[in-house]
């Protein structure tokens, strides 16, 4: 999975991304204009647990690809957030928001003032702005296509402009793009773009030390604007501090501070809730490993993930929840007690099913 990063400068996102991957990334304190690019492996207790049971050469977490955007120079149309990085933020799967609510006066906020939902307003608005860039030259080609188009190319091209045209309207009435209902075929014709309102959003009120934390409700937004959005309150500085620090001095530091959870442990946790991701594992001597997929993929699609190979030669997957293979020490244990089952293409993956896939080769 791969995240980007973005918020106003000043708002502490490299600090952020320092905290999320224990980096070192050098925090310019202004406008940032280069990019960092950090790995974090997903904390998934199962794993040890089942490296216990069969000893493997190799234990594979989940991983997330965190990406620090340089976020726009100002709120003015110049570039905005699309910019020269609009690839790498057509690319990710999920923005994480970093809106500033922390007072340090030795470092300046751009508006002069603290405030949180000005803020996210405006980078809420400048993946709108950016959007409407691109549907407006969108637009544009689309009327121009039409024009020199042969009689019989049209009905298709109608309907590609009027899918356009609709998202258009939506986004125009502030309906980003991942809260707007498409047919298949409308999905299939915006895929095209790339548009950035179609991400799923995690905002991290970056705060001070000794809070207060902040929520949606509490700054007053309005629902249409926070649906769908998660939300994570942490202390950026305090926690990429801390992130420098050996397990054990840190678990020290947190507990003599009242700090409660790791940051990037709690921003991976409201990441998978609001992408709405499980994770199914697989086991073997060779291997434990942890797959993070979408709720409800089918099987079949499901062992696509670990080789594209696997979803043309699916013949079926033998599914044991975790709890069970656990409390039955081995898959073999499972089959003679019957809770190793037998599943096909369209079994709904739950989170914990351990599973081997049978593949036709």
């Amino acid at each position: 999975m791969d995240i980007a990063i973005i918020g106003l400068p000043q708002s502490g996102k490299t600090t952020l991304f320092n905290a999320l991957t224990k980096g070192k990334a050098e925090t310019t304190g202004g406008a940032a204009t280069e990019m960092h690019v950090g790995v974090v492996k997903v904390p998934d207790p199962r794993l040890p647990v089942l490296a216990g049971i069969y000893h493997p050469k190799k234990l594979t977490a989940a991983e997330i690809k965190y990406w620090d955007v340089p976020g726009p120079e100002s709120l003015a149309r110049s570039q905005g957030i699309g910019g020269k990085f609009r690839n790498t933020l057509q690319a990710a799967d999920a923005y994480l928001l970093v809106v500033r609510a922390f007072t340090n006066p030795a470092v300046p906020h751009p508006q002069e003032s603290v405030d949180p939902k000005r803020d996210l307003l405006a980078m809420l608005a400048e993946l709108t702005f950016a959007d409407l860039e691109v549907l407006e030259r969108v637009v544009q080609r689309q009327e121009e296509g039409l024009k020199k188009s042969k009689t019989a190319e049209r009905p298709t091209l109608i309907r590609q402009q009027e899918a356009v045209q609709k998202v258009r309207r939506d986004i125009e009435a502030d309906i980003p793009l991942r809260r707007q209902t498409l047919t298949e075929s409308e999905s299939v014709v915006m895929v095209n773009y790339g548009l950035l309102t179609g991400k799923p959003v995690i905002v991290v009120f970056n705060t001070d030390e000794s809070g207060p934390e902040l929520s949606f409700s509490g700054l007053g937004l309005e629902e249409k604007v926070i649906a769908g959005l998660g939300q994570v309150n942490a202390c950026a500085r305090l926690e990429a501090e801390l992130a420098l620090m050996t397990e054990d001095e840190e678990l020290e530091f947190r507990q003599a501070l009242g700090q409660g959870e790791p940051a990037r442990n709690r921003v991976i946790q409201i990441s998978y809730q609001t992408l709405g991701l499980i994770s199914f594992l697989t086991v073997g001597e060779d291997e434990v490993r942890a797959w993070s997929i979408p709720a409800e993929t089918q099987a079949q699609k499901a062992a696509g993930t670990i080789h594209t190979d696997f979803t043309r030669g699916f013949i079926r997957a033998e599914v044991i929840p975790y709890a069970d293979l656990v409390r039955c020490g081995s898959t073999g244990q499972g089959r003679k007690e019957g809770v190793l089952r037998s599943e096909g293409k369209t079994y709904p993956v739950q989170d914990g099913d351990v599973i081997n896939f049978l593949i036709n080769v």
